[in-house]
């Protein structure tokens, strides 16, 4: 009789079976919680090279326990492309205001990062940034069609359709588990940060398989002291004519529309800053196209009674590109916003 290395289970052990595989998919990420160091201090934010760990962006926000604090949503320039976490609106503004900026971030992206990582915020205050950047072109607005853009898991994978997202089946239905199952986020996790943003097999396969940890990084390619932090006339050629997308038509826009819809079913207190864009980039037979944007954005927002604000644009030399302020630009818009007084009613009495 030939050697057959076989085990057959009859019902009893196959259910046992599953039993423990779904206690080990259940358990281990709460229990990693337990092992991996995580105390964030202030003015922390989620490093750059883990924009795309959305199972410890979760993880930050369960640990915003504090329901006084305020939280500050948006894209790079809540996150603070071009500064160090001091130098972000979130620390202008003050202890309350806690920064939950991710980098690369869209209003696409945003709907999905609340819905299905965001669930620890239900019922907080949070200030939401939209930022018109996302309206400048078609290709911004993700109805042209390109090879790759940041964070494509967050976006609706089936509807509504996004021209710029061509992803196939397996791809999509791979998005969908992963934010359901978060056995599979946390592997993701474990993989950016341990073993380089790669599978397991691909870091073997590597020529430097260094296991680092970029949970606490120190980011010298930002502040005052780098060589990005410069005004946008020093390295910009001049004014742009943007294709601007009206918010009829915009998709960026209407999933900003559907983030608020969704906040507000989870009880969130929604204040709301546009912009402040850098007009002083924009062509001058370009302005009133924007103009019409952000007062059709403001018009919105009033129709729906949510607070909001639309601070004057800044100077010139306070911007480093299209919408992301310096150090001293972040540090006056949140001196106009303190001086709003729809923001002052929204934002309660400050702290002794």
């Amino acid at each position: 009789m030939p050697f057959v290395n076989e085990f057959r289970l009859n019902v009893r052990q196959w259910a046992a079976a599953l039993v423990v595989v779904a206690l080990a998919l259940t358990l281990t990420p709460r229990v990693w919680k337990r092992l991996e160091k995580f105390d964030t201090g202030p003015d922390y934010r989620i490093p750059y090279a883990l924009s795309k760990d959305y199972w410890l962006y979760e993880r930050r926000l369960e640990q915003l326990t504090d329901t006084d604090q305020i939280i500050v949503f948006g894209d790079s320039v809540i996150w603070g492309e071009y500064v160090l976490p001091d130098g972000t609106l979130s620390h202008f503004l003050g202890d309350r205001f806690v920064n939950a900026g991710v980098n690369g971030l869209f209003p696409l992206a945003e709907e999905g990062l609340i819905r299905n990582y965001g669930t620890a915020l239900r019922g907080r205050k949070i200030l939401l940034h939209f930022n018109l950047l996302w309206l400048t072109s078609p290709k911004a607005d993700l109805q042209a069609a390109q090879d790759e853009f940041n964070h494509a898991r967050l976006v609706p994978q089936f509807f509504p359709r996004i021209p710029a997202y061509s992803a196939d089946a397996s791809e999509r239905l791979g998005a969908v588990v992963e934010r359901n199952v978060q056995f599979l986020s946390w592997v993701n996790h474990i993989q950016d940060v341990y073993f380089g943003q790669k599978d397991i097999l691909r870091w073997t396969l590597a020529d430097n398989r260094a296991v680092r940890n970029p949970l606490f990084t120190v980011d010298s390619k930002r502040g005052p002291a780098s060589r990005r932090h410069r005004p946008w006339t020093e390295t910009s050629e001049g004014p742009v004519q943007f294709e601007w997308v009206p918010l009829d038509r915009s998709l960026q826009w209407q999933s900003f529309q559907r983030l608020v819809a969704l906040l507000r079913r989870r009880g969130n207190d929604v204040c709301t800053v546009v912009g402040p864009f850098n007009e002083h980039m924009i062509a001058e037979k370009n302005r009133a196209a924007y103009r019409t944007l952000r007062d059709g954005v403001a018009a919105w927002l009033s129709e729906q009674r949510l607070p909001h604000v639309v601070p004057d644009v800044l100077p010139s030399a306070l911007y480093a590109d299209a919408s992301h302020p310096l150090t001293d630009g972040y540090e006056l818009l949140a001196r106009r916003l303190h001086e709003s007084a729809a923001f002052a009613v929204w934002r309660g009495p400050t702290r002794n």
